[in-house]
């Protein structure tokens, strides 16, 4: 034995193989791969839909598109649609807020059958919505026969439009609200009492920058649903030309008289206001994560 080597026994101890230095296993296929699916799925289900509305749109000259898009019933259902949008979004960002709060901070029976009440609008048919809220509305329903006499119409004028787009919007700033708030530290809110601040103060100062980037986002959530909503405005809504006619109601009826090119026209305006608005508050969720030195 004294004549074998070290070198010629075998190693117990040899070293197990790395990888590459940065190498790493990931789950999902590479770059290229993902980044090729992903463009591809994209653009079946979003490009290739608006493209086809900017195409249809396109066989217009510039005089019968303005016609279309700017006739006195049309701009009146622009007005009706994003204003009602607007109040809604409005509505939803401040009890929004206070729904996820107390749904948050706060211990109480049957608060998971309230958590679960919150996601209803999801789940419900928009038209099971729409004729739910005419019933209780109307002037020989649950509530509207309370209100009537009192000269307080809901169904059938747009405010009944504004309650059904704040029924639909409400879950967007729940949801998007709730986990942020979840996540927020009560020490700061804590040493912000301790050193004198007010409650109004302490929410100013300490609670609000760190939840206003999601309030931000569940508001231009609710925003864009409640634009494009069509089955729970139309039973409440009453389809009065001028007064409570929505947009996407001006498109059907184009579409029912076989006007493809005047409704894809309308579709397109209704598009690119949204998407500049969307950008728009995209554009203050950035400013507003720069300002409080979050990662953009």
């Amino acid at each position: 034995m004294s004549g074998v080597t070290s070198s010629a026994l075998p190693s117990t101890a040899a070293p197990l193989s790395r990888p590459r230095h940065g190498a790493s296993k990931r789950v999902l296929p590479g770059f290229n791969l993902t980044l090729g699916y992903t463009v591809l799925y994209l653009s079946l289900i979003v490009l290739v839909p608006l493209s086809a509305l900017v195409f249809k749109t396109f066989t217009l000259t510039w005089d019968q598109f303005w016609v279309a898009v700017t006739a006195p019933r049309v701009l009146a259902s622009y007005r009706l649609t994003f204003g009602a949008s607007l109040i809604a979004a409005l509505v939803n960002l401040v009890f929004g807020l206070l729904v996820a709060w107390v749904l948050v901070r706060y211990k109480f029976p049957g608060k998971r059958i309230v958590d679960a009440l919150v996601d209803l609008p999801f789940a419900l048919p928009t038209a099971v919505a729409g004729i739910s809220l005419t019933a209780l509305l109307a002037g020989n329903g649950w509530i509207g026969q309370y209100l009537e006499p009192h000269g307080i119409k809901l169904a059938f004028t747009p405010a009944g439009i504004v309650i059904a787009l704040i029924f639909i919007g409400l879950p967007f700033v729940v949801r998007t609200v709730q986990p942020v708030l979840e996540d927020t530290e009560k020490e700061l809110e804590e040493a912000a009492t301790s050193l004198g601040a007010t409650r109004l103060q302490t929410f100013v100062k300490v609670i609000l920058p760190s939840i206003l980037p999601a309030l931000l986002t569940g508001f231009a959530m609710a925003f864009a649903r409640a634009i494009g909503e069509y089955g729970s405005v139309i039973f409440i809504a009453g389809n009065m030309p001028m007064v409570s006619e929505i947009t996407p109601l001006i498109i059907i009826g184009k579409l029912e008289q076989y006007d493809y090119a005047g409704a894809t026209a309308v579709a397109l305006v209704m598009l690119v206001i949204s998407f500049l608005l969307l950008l728009v508050i995209n554009g203050l969720q950035t400013w507003q994560r720069r300002r409080a030195g979050a990662p953009v």
